[in-house]
Formats: C-alpha cells, structure tokens, sequence
C-alpha cells in the first residue's frame, strides 16, 4: 500500500472514531434530557395537584368527612351445584358405561324441567389403553362431573331425589348468588350516601353549623356477592341418604348479606 492510501486510511479511521464519539455524547445527553424532562413533569403535576387542593382549602376552608354504610339481606335465586357421576359395575349387568350413565343423568334433568342452558359440563375423566394398564381394578371407571344452576331449592330437591345413587359420587352446592344483584348494588351504594348526608348534618348541627355541597365522594369498593359453599356442603352423598324413606333434610339457604359504606366530605357553612 502506498503513502497516499496510507495517509486516506489514517484519516477515514480517525473521522470514525470522531463520529461514533459525537453519536455516543448525542446519545449521553438525550438520556439526560429525558431524565430531567420526567423530573419537571412529575414537578408540574405535583405542583397543579397541590394548587387544586389549596384552592380546595381556599374555597372551602371548614370541611366534615362521614362515611355512610347500607346493608340488606336476599335470598339466593341462583344456585350452583355440581354433580359428580362414575362407572360402576352392576350385578347381573356388568359395567354401566359413562355413556349410559350421562344419557340417563340428562333425561332426569329434562324430566324436571331443568333447561339445557342451565347444565354444563365442570370436568371430565376418561382412561385409556395406557392408563388401564398401569391402574388398579377398582380405578378403570370413567367419571363425569356437571355443574347445575338451580333457581329455587325445591328444583334441586327433586333432582336429588331421581339421581342413580350407584352412578352419583358426590353431589355439592359451590354457590349462590342473585339474578338481581347489580340492582341491589345500586340501591345500597345510593343509600350509603344518603346516610352519610343525614350523618354529616345531625354531627355539624351538634356545633351550630350546617353542611353545604358534596366536595368529595368516594365510591365503594365493588366485591363478588357469592356465598361461601362451606355452608352448603353436601360431599359425599351417601346411598343410605337416597334411598331413605324418612323425611330427607331440607336444605336451608342462609340470606345473602350485601354491605357497602361510602366516604363523603362536606363544606361547611
């Protein structure tokens, strides 16, 4: 290589390094900038969130805050339930097939009166060649479990009442909720404001004061109204409870407790 390609490359080299230098600063400081950027955002909000809470104290120097709460009681009108159903072998017959067993099972539940929409499958267990061969004999059944919404207990009842007692392994009430409960909701949200007004007046007319306009309100927390299935738990259904001629235990739903409270802040005037 000749001294002119030399002295070409020397340059090109240094012109690089002098680049990838000026992209790495350019680089340093743009993380800078965003760096501070942030900060002054974060300064800004600050600042306008404190401007509107003394302009709040400004406008409103004398506050009270109360919290309001409403409850109410409902009777569950929507129950669900799961029934677990399994092969077995009946004497004379053989092994009743899961086939058989769900073909019987469904005709019940149309015989009562019981909707299609209102059955669906929870769980299924099947065997094959593999599995059959390393279990035990009193393990090769297949098993089926449905989940069953009910409206009333009276349904359930008579559905328990005409289950194969052989085939059913375990019946159980999971849980229980209520058609209208978006409506209840509602109601008691609305009432625990109200409560927390008629509070905020009889405590400011103990000081010789009277409330003025809502500054605040804080919204209750929203929750799952299910009732805990501990209370309804029905495991292990055995044959002597099917096939008992003495009256059956009634199953008794415990009313469905809803409670919400509110927190509201009132000026004072």
């Amino acid at each position: 290589m000749n001294i002119e390609n030399r002295e070409l490359l020397r340059n090109a080299t240094y012109w690089l390094q002098y680049i990838s230098m000026l992209f790495q600063l350019l680089t340093a400081y743009i993380l800078i900038m965003k760096k501070y950027a942030l900060l002054l955002l974060m300064s800004i909000l600050n600042s306008i969130v404190f401007a509107q809470t003394g302009s709040e104290s400004i406008a409103y120097p004398k506050t009270i805050t109360v919290e309001g709460s409403a409850e109410m009681e409902i009777i569950p009108d929507e129950i669900y339930t799961t029934v677990e159903l399994k092969e077995y072998e009946k004497k004379g017959t053989g092994k009743i097939t899961i086939e058989k067993i769900k073909a019987d099972f469904l005709q019940v539940c149309k015989s009562i009166g019981l909707p299609d929409s209102t059955i669906s499958i929870d769980s299924y267990e099947g065997l094959n060649y593999r599995n059959r061969r390393r279990r035990g004999k009193d393990e090769l059944y297949s098993s089926i479990k449905y989940q069953i919404k009910f409206s009333t207990s009276t349904k359930m009842d008579e559905l328990v009442e005409k289950l194969d007692d052989d085939a059913t392994q375990n019946f159980e009430i999971v849980r229980t909720s209520h058609s209208k409960i978006r409506e209840y909701r509602k109601q008691l949200k609305i009432q625990a404001v109200k409560a927390a007004k008629e509070k905020a007046q009889y405590l400011s007319e103990a000081v010789d004061e009277k409330i003025g306009v809502a500054i605040s309100i804080i919204e209750p927390a929203e929750y799952n109204a299910y009732q805990d299935n501990n209370n309804y738990r029905l495991s292990q259904v055995s044959n002597a409870y099917f096939n008992s001629d003495e009256s059956k235990p009634a199953v008794e739903f415990k009313k469905m407790k809803l409670r919400y409270s509110a927190n509201v802040v009132f000026a004072l005037k």
